[in-house]
């Protein structure tokens, strides 16, 4: 039985009603992906019943469009030639659950995956938030309140967006859904509005602090030293923090959004990615992408509008979502 029967396994017709409520957001936030991926990889399948080289190039077109990223792709395609040749497979209908299964390996490589929040073991856990406007930094962090308050955490959320206008009154509004503190400050310094709220965080024994920071990448310069005071600044509070950096990406912007997290990653200490957006787009490979280029674990996905339309990122899960029409 190869990887994907075993997770079809267990999240599908078999599975329990628990464990089908478990992969639901998945089912349906990936909906628009496997339409259109899936839909062409059978199509494939039936266009050619033997294996050749033409299979080879479409296949690699359908990848490529659905935002898996050209260098991926096509040492991905070099796999699975190897494994053809080597197995003397010809029927493209074996192949399509091999595809599946590579991606799948692709993703996990040699690797123990960390898609967990690392929590602190004494004092507050502090989550900073980065990425570029308009990529749904605030809701994400809101849904993350709403998230650790129904598990009963103490949590803040601080308004380090001291530069985009709007910005401390959409967090209010989420701290307003959430019944959670939102702490800003009437300084234009990010840094100053963050001692303030982690000095109170620790004396007022907060469990889980969110931060929110501004999302210009245009001057990485300017960017760089902001990051790197605050990075100095939660330090001074909390020696063993940020516990963690994550970068917010739009998965509808594609391979854009991969030269974001490239640019990120030069600038500070990226810890996971969280991806909004994507039940919005059609091309929901740039998970397989951003993992492959740019060797940062997804830590959260945004699989919907509402507030409990965020996971933590389940590589099985969003395997069987993406893949279980196959």
């Amino acid at each position: 039985m190869g990887l994907f029967d075993r997770i079809k396994n267990v999240f599908g017709a078999k599975a329990t009603k628990e464990v089908k409520e478990e992969v639901k957001n998945y089912d349906e936030g990936l909906k628009k992906s496997r339409e259109e991926f899936v839909s062409q990889l059978s199509n494939l399948s039936k266009k050619y019943k033997n294996i050749s080289e033409d299979y080879f190039e479409e296949l690699e077109n359908i990848l490529i469009m659905a935002d898996i990223g050209i260098n991926t792709v096509m040492n991905f395609v070099d796999r699975l030639r190897h494994r053809v040749k080597n197995e003397k497979i010809t029927d493209s209908s074996v192949l399509k659950e091999i595809i599946v299964d590579e991606l799948l390996i692709m993703y996990v490589g040699n690797n123990i995956i960390d898609s967990k929040i690392h929590i602190a073991s004494n004092g507050p856990t502090v989550v900073l938030f980065v990425g570029v406007n308009g990529v749904g930094k605030t809701t994400t962090i809101g849904k993350l309140a709403t998230i650790y308050k129904n598990k009963g955490k103490k949590v803040m959320l601080v308004a380090g967006d001291t530069f985009r206008a709007g910005a401390i009154e959409q967090l209010e509004e989420w701290g307003k859904k959430t019944d959670t503190l939102v702490v800003s400050g009437e300084s234009k310094d990010p840094s100053s509005v963050i001692y303030d709220a982690l000095e109170m965080a620790t004396k007022e024994k907060y469990d889980l602090v969110l931060v929110d920071t501004a999302g210009r990448l245009q001057n990485k310069t300017n960017l760089m030293e902001e990051l790197s005071k605050i990075n100095r600044v939660i330090k001074k509070i909390i020696p063993d923090a940020p516990h963690e950096t994550l970068l917010v990406i739009d998965a509808t912007t594609g391979q854009n959004g991969i030269s974001q997290a490239k640019s990120f990653k030069e600038i500070t200490d990226i810890t996971g990615i969280v991806l909004t957006k994507l039940d919005g787009t059609a091309k929901g490979g740039i998970v397989l992408a951003i993992k492959e280029e740019v060797n940062i674990p997804v830590k959260f996905v945004g699989l919907g509008e509402r507030a409990d339309q965020i996971e933590a990122f389940d590589i099985e899960k969003y395997i069987y979502g993406l893949f279980k029409d196959l």
